[in-house]
């Protein structure tokens, strides 16, 4: 009987261990189950079938917006260049507006005669091609790489 006894114990430690074990086990398996592709595949083929569809177009449809995303980043950027480009080239037509507004006060206030003086137009204006550059020796060059400011007053 004490052999029994004391053979017995072991076992009982032993279920009690691997009940629990089983029951760990025994949830992991449900939750793999209830997940698992193949025994629905083997349940239903046209629901796995419609499930791996719906999956790729969900793939396509992240990969779309990523796409339009970056598209819509890029061609905002583009905007506000040609934007800034358009500020500026209205910024410099208006002081452009300007500087042959006060030249042309400036001669009529010089002439004796106004009337002789024509009033200048956009139209009427000459353009001169750039003046060529003569090539720099290597001193020059050099000299020309400098970055000399003047020193602000005070400092």
């Amino acid at each position: 009987m004490v052999a029994t006894f004391l053979s017995a114990t072991p076992r009982r430690t032993e279920r009690r261990s691997n009940v629990g074990g089983r029951r760990s086990s025994r949830s992991l398996q449900v939750i793999e189950n209830s997940f698992s592709a193949r025994r629905i595949e083997r349940r239903s083929p046209w629901l796995a079938g419609f499930h791996r569809i719906s999956t790729g177009a969900l793939a396509g449809l992240g990969l779309a917006t990523v796409s339009l995303s970056a598209l819509t980043l890029h061609w905002q950027n583009e905007w506000a260049s040609s934007y800034s480009q358009l500020e500026a080239s209205k910024s410099l037509e208006h002081r452009l507006q300007e500087s042959s507004a006060l030249l042309e006060q400036h001669h009529l206030g010089a002439v004796r005669r106004p009337g002789q003086l024509v009033p200048t137009s956009s139209e009427k204006l000459i353009h001169l091609p750039e003046p060529v550059v003569k090539p720099r020796s290597a001193t020059q060059a050099l000299l020309a790489q400098l970055q000399l400011h003047r020193i602000p007053a005070g400092y």
